[in-house]
């Protein structure tokens, strides 16, 4: 049995970082695709001292000759790939009537078109291959909406979008597309929040605590598994329950 190849983007730190090595330890080789190349270099480190296979990628998810490129090399390299998952990610936070339009761009093309284009680019193998696994991590503020967060939350619930959009048109072809919509996850992204504001946002967590990055790996790693072989265009809240 060969073992997959899963192309991880965002996969420098927090849920793509927990993403690249909890694949690793299930057996995937792994793609490392962000533009932080020394982070990129210390995740590869730390899948190999697992015993796990990997490459390094200056990925620029915003920029289609990065990604065409960047998808290209890991086919050479690797021979296929097998997961794709679209986690690269930003915020620029501020109310949408101050909202700088440079931000709403910025935070659309890195989190929506960015995992379309990477879509784009890995589902011809994919097809060929007649297998594959996508998965988008959206938010629940894509579900939900947030204060100061129109472009993030529009982002994300783009990815909804997305995700069943090509659920549909990639069923035939035994490639499943799904998201998952994190909560309130300890990262760096939420890390520079206000004291006030985690505090409202974790009073809001039926479960009374703060997500890990290992919790959205986990879900990731099941919906790439072929025991998800049955599940696609679906939406997995990973929130502690503070959105049903």
């Amino acid at each position: 049995m060969f073992n997959r190849v899963a192309f991880i983007t965002g996969a420098s730190r927090g849920i793509g970082r927990a993403t690249a090595l909890t694949l690793c330890r299930a057996g995937f080789e792994i793609v490392v695709a962000s533009p932080e190349v020394e982070k990129n270099e210390e995740v590869a480190a730390e899948i190999r001292a697992c015993s796990g296979d990997a490459m390094t990628l200056d990925f620029d998810v915003t920029s289609p000759a990065s990604v065409k490129d960047g998808v290209a090399k890991a086919i050479k390299d690797k021979g296929r790939i097998d997961v794709l998952v679209n986690n690269a990610g930003v915020t620029r936070d501020a109310l949408a009537v101050r909202m700088k339009l440079s931000d709403w761009e910025l935070v659309l093309k890195i989190n929506l078109q960015g995992a379309f284009l990477c879509s784009q680019a890995v589902l011809p193998g994919m097809m060929k291959n007649r297998w594959g696994r996508i998965v988008n991590i959206s938010s629940v503020v894509g579900q939900a909406g947030a204060v100061g967060q129109a472009n993030y939350s529009a982002s994300k619930a783009g990815l909804i979008g997305l995700t069943k959009s090509l659920a549909q048109e990639m069923a035939s072809r035994n490639i499943t597309v799904n998201a998952i919509a994190p909560g309130y996850i300890q990262t760096d992204m939420t890390a520079v929040l206000p004291e006030e504001v985690k505090a409202k946002i974790l009073a809001s967590v039926p479960l009374g605590r703060i997500g890990k990055p290992e919790d959205i790996a986990n879900a990731v790693k099941f919906l790439v598994g072929e025991e998800a072989g049955y599940i696609t265009g679906h939406v997995l809240a990973v929130n502690g329950g503070m959105y049903m």
